[in-house]
């Protein structure tokens, strides 16, 4: 006898709770392998291995090494612009959101610095997306303190947003998590209203 009913629903979601499940292994077991050994040294067979997978399946997933971290990094980007979102939404007035957010923002930055595997992936197209979310995001910032007196009106919120980005982008080289707070004091220096 032939089955000709609809796959039931709880079966689909298991399917596809067990493929991000593989898909969510393969990513954090590259990621770990990378760290470990160095971006040219891993290999597709290390990653099914490492991941207690066979290699017909990995492919299925991903076509190569490069594919899967470019996914990996997706993710951590993702992750980290929900982060922002959170630290947001738990602050206060405008001032402090803004505060909380290039604060989250540059330690960010810092603890993902200049490595081999930063320069490969910094080159993707969900990175520019990402970059262009971040903008708006601080835009949005700068408008709402902008409207509370807590950030200066007589530059307009897009090119404020661009001068906090570029200038977070230092916080990558500095050597501690104080500097980074120090950084951070001087960009919101910059952004208060002039007296």
């Amino acid at each position: 006898m032939l089955y000709t009913g609809v796959v039931p629903k709880l079966w689909n979601e298991t399917i596809e709770a067990h493929r991000r499940a593989v898909r969510d292994a393969v990513l954090d077991t590259t990621a770990a392998l990378v760290a470990e050994h160095g971006l040219a040294s891993v290999t597709m067979s290390q990653i099914a291995e490492e991941t207690g997978i066979g290699r017909a399946t990995l492919y299925k997933y991903f076509p190569d090494v490069e594919a899967i971290l470019f996914a990996w990094h997706e993710r951590q980007v993702t992750d980290h612009l929900e982060h922002l979102a959170e630290v947001r939404d738990q602050a206060g007035d405008a001032g402090v959101r803004l505060e909380a957010v290039l604060e989250a923002y540059a330690l960010i930055s810092h603890e993902h610095h200049g490595t081999e595997l930063a320069a490969l992936l910094h080159r993707g197209e969900h990175v520019a997306r990402a970059q262009q979310h971040l903008s708006d995001f601080i835009r949005d910032l700068l408008t709402k303190g902008a409207e509370t007196d807590d950030v200066r009106d007589d530059v307009a919120p897009d090119e404020l947003a661009s001068y906090c980005l570029h200038a977070l982008t230092a916080a990558s080289s500095l050597p501690s998590k104080a500097a980074v707070r120090r950084l951070v004091t001087v960009i919101l220096a910059g952004l208060r209203p002039p007296r």
